[in-house]
């Protein structure tokens, strides 16, 4: 013998009125704009890096192919950090 019950499923409550979905594409879009500060971080720092690289060589010219393998290194540590920040606010801006 099977006794079956029905139990009373609860009704979610979702909000999808007109004011939750302004507020929510809003802060999307906060967050995107804030995200992007990134790449202006990542902008400094490979001006300083050029920078330094100019003041190295002007200052021990033999150095130069060690100072540049630097450099590249740098350029791209700081365009990585650049191109993350940007892909971060893809993500917040279309998820």
């Amino acid at each position: 013998m099977y006794i079956y019950i029905k139990h009373k499923q609860k009704k979610k409550k979702t909000m999808k009125s007109i004011f939750f979905i302004s507020m929510t594409s809003a802060a999307k879009f906060i967050g995107a704009g804030l995200a992007t500060i990134g790449c202006a971080g990542a902008g400094a720092g490979i001006g300083i890096v050029f920078g330094a690289l100019v003041l190295g060589i002007s200052r021990n010219p033999l150095q130069e192919p060690k100072l540049f393998q630097l450099t590249l290194l740098g350029f791209a540590l700081c365009e990585a950090m650049g191109l993350l920040s940007i892909m971060m606010a893809f993500l917040i801006l279309y998820s």
